[in-house]
């Protein structure tokens, strides 16, 4: 049996590993392949599948984690097999940066409001060459002594209902559905446990083709019901640690390879 990790950031995003390094650390991991989801971007995907390529036997998706809203609730539609090289494609991501950009640059405005002196630049040190996220400020402030973890930034600084909290544009799930179908994708909800379950059963309805069934944030006891609706709607099942760096006291993401699914789940998306 060959197994895949289908939920993988890169330093494209907010992981800490680069591509190549990802590949390595599958393999060492002991995974058969893995897809890179970044987040809004896919900057990181030609990278991995070049390196990828010359390891015997080794599967490199390439995908992206859109992250939507539907109703204020936030949600993250996965698509795997897209064009990433579509000019049309990467303009929406392009437009998705900037407003990365931009909310960043408000919440560092908001934080230092309130006593906390973090710059862009810092920020941008740390995001490197990938899209600045709220992880990218999280990291500043525990490196200058104003949190203890990133976790605990985000819950007194970052999330919604905290001071610094800014929200930020998002397309719709159902645009982001659309939009993986348009340049060649197969659209996935990511860790549905974080979302309710009548917006999952809006996606079924709006046309998205797999749930993310394993996942760290999903409870076990709800596997049975993700499979149920799987079966019932002939969707793909797929799964993933949500890998962004390897074990650290404040990461709720799992380890790589610690969600694992086997390749034949998604052979049909590998034709």
């Amino acid at each position: 049996m060959k197994y895949i990790d289908m939920h993988i950031h890169t330093t494209a995003s907010d992981g800490v590993l680069t591509p190549k390094e990802v590949v390595d650390y599958a393999i060492a991991r002991e995974l058969n392949g893995i897809a890179i989801t970044d987040h809004d971007t896919v900057d990181g995907i030609e990278e991995a599948i070049t390196y990828g390529s010359s390891k015997e036997d080794f599967i490199v998706i390439p995908g992206i984690e859109l992250s939507t809203d539907y109703l204020g609730e936030e949600v993250h539609i996965l698509g795997y097999m897209i064009d990433y090289k579509n000019q049309e494609f990467l303009k929406l991501l392009d437009i998705l940066k900037n407003e990365r950009t931009h909310r960043a640059e408000k919440i560092i405005e908001k934080l230092n409001d309130i006593g906390l002196e973090i710059t862009f630049k810092e920020v941008k040190d740390v995001a490197g060459e990938g899209n600045i996220g709220r992880p990218h400020i999280a990291k500043v402030m525990v490196s200058k002594g104003y949190i203890e973890s990133v976790k605990q930034a985000f819950d007194k600084y970052l999330n919604k209902g905290c001071p610094a909290f800014v929200p930020r544009y998002k397309i719709t799930p159902f645009e982001a559905i659309n939009e993986i179908k348009k340049y060649g994708g197969f659209s996935v909800v990511a860790h549905p446990g974080l979302i309710t379950n009548e917006t999952l059963k809006r996606l079924i309805n709006e046309g998205i083709e797999g749930i993310e069934v394993f996942h760290p944030d999903n409870s076990v006891d709800k596997y049975d019901y993700y499979l149920n609706l799987t079966e019932k709607h002939n969707l793909f099942i797929t799964g993933g640690s949500d890998f962004h760096h390897p074990p650290m006291t404040d990461n709720h993401h799992g380890d790589m390879g610690a969600i694992r699914v086997p390749t034949t789940y998604i052979e049909k998306m590998l034709v």
